[in-house]
């Protein structure tokens, strides 16, 4: 029987619950584990990438909003 789940077992993403199990199957010292280390170190630099770019996204129109000005018009 595998483990029955309780009110006090952390619930994890499929990306966490993945490294956690193969952790559990090969253990922290062997290659194959340094290797999946390593991709999980890539993984968030890639998150951090895409945050980055968004950031700049924004900031760029921010600027470019703050760059117009508004005429005035007479009316008769």
């Amino acid at each position: 029987m595998g483990k029955e789940k309780n009110d006090h077992d952390p619930v994890l993403c499929p990306v966490g619950k993945l490294f956690s199990e193969l952790e559990e199957a090969f253990g922290k010292k062997s290659k194959f584990f340094e290797h999946m280390s390593n991709s999980r170190i890539e993984f968030l630099k890639a998150i951090r990438t895409l945050v980055d770019e968004k950031i700049e996204t924004l900031e760029q129109k921010s600027t470019e909003k703050s760059g117009k000005k508004s005429t005035k018009i007479k009316v008769e």
